[in-house]
Parts: C-alpha cells; sequence; structure tokens
C-alpha cells in the first residue's frame, strides 16, 4: 500500500469584514444583510490556482445571543457556496463558532477551529494562511501555527500580522504573488 499523501497547506478566512461586508459594531443578522465582498472570490480562485483549499472560519455569538437565527446563518453560507460555484470556485469547509465564552477552545482567537479542520482534511497548518480584518484573527493563526498571518485593515495600529493590506483586491494580489 502507498503512503499517503503528505498534509495540504490551506487559506483560512474569516468571515464579517472579508468574506462579506462587515456590519461594524453588531452582526449580520440576516440573509438580505449578507453582501459578498469584491475581491473575497479572487482570494479563493488565487488560493485554487496554487492547489490550495480555501477555508472559512467564523465566530458567530449572535446565534448564541439569540440575535440571528440559525436557519439565516444557513442561508447566509448557502448563499456563500453558491455565488463562489458561480464563478468556478468552492470552499472545503466553513467552520463556525456559537460560543459566547472566551474561554471556548473554538472561539477566536483560540485555535479550535483550525484545529478541527485540519484534522478533519488532513491539512498542514505549518504551510498554511490566516487572514482576517481584526489583530484576533491574526493571534487564532499563530495560536494555531500557521505560517502567514495577513490582516486586511489600512489602519496605523501595529500588528503582529507577516502582511498587511488595505483591501480584499489587494489580498487577492499578495495571494497571487507568495503562495
Amino acid at each position: 500500500m502507498p503512503p499517503a499523501p503528505p498534509p495540504s497547506p490551506c487559506v483560512f478566512f474569516d468571515r464579517d469584514g472579508i468574506v462579506n461586508q462587515s456590519p461594524g459594531p453588531g452582526y449580520v443578522n440576516h440573509l438580505d444583510d449578507f453582501h459578498l465582498l469584491p475581491g473575497f472570490a479572487d482570494c479563493v480562485r488565487a488560493a485554487a490556482e496554487k492547489g490550495l483549499p480555501a477555508v472559512v472560519v467564523t465566530n458567530q455569538r449572535g446565534v448564541t445571543r439569540g440575535l440571528t437565527p440559525p436557519d439565516q446563518l444557513e442561508a447566509m453560507h448557502q448563499r456563500l457556496r453558491a455565488e463562489l460555484a458561480r464563478e468556478g470556485l468552492a470552499l472545503l469547509d466553513i467552520l463556525v463558532c456559537t460560543a459566547d465564552d472566551p474561554a471556548h477552545p473554538d472561539r477566536k482567537p483560540n485555535p479550535g477551529m483550525l484545529l478541527a479542520a485540519a484534522e478533519r482534511h488532513h491539512l498542514d497548518l505549518s504551510r498554511s494562511w490566516m487572514i482576517g480584518d481584526r489583530e484576533s484573527d491574526v493571534q487564532t493563526g499563530r495560536n494555531a501555527g500557521v505560517a502567514v498571518t495577513v490582516l486586511v485593515d489600512n489602519g496605523p495600529a501595529p500588528t503582529a500580522a507577516t502582511f498587511r493590506v488595505p483591501d480584499m483586491p489587494a489580498c487577492a494580489a499578495l495571494l497571487r504573488e507568495r503562495l
């Protein structure tokens, strides 16, 4: 029997502010408020061109708080998959943490969702990327041992991220250049 193939690197994406427009403070609670950001699909395409799967990891405590109906969350993710499919693209997985407890192992910046995806899909975190719009996303990647973290933000605050880009089109360019 031939040996198993080595684990694959992956590109992990936060959701709100990366995949879709951020609501600012608060939550995207309904499908009508879920709008993909220009450039996200191109980021997934850039990863796919290099043979890397894309996974979305998102905290959604609005579900636990009773603000986001679970059926609306599912509808948002169905729309996301359908919009990517229209462009010939797909996500390997979408992992959601609805816990409101910051100590929950899956709640970012804890690494649980990335670790679960790595186990479930035979991924190599040490060669993977984490892309987010908050420093907590950067910390999630660092806590999981990913190779590269990207902060999508043009603010002046210092960051622990490997790279900082101002928007998703710039993120897609970075992925094409560096993956």
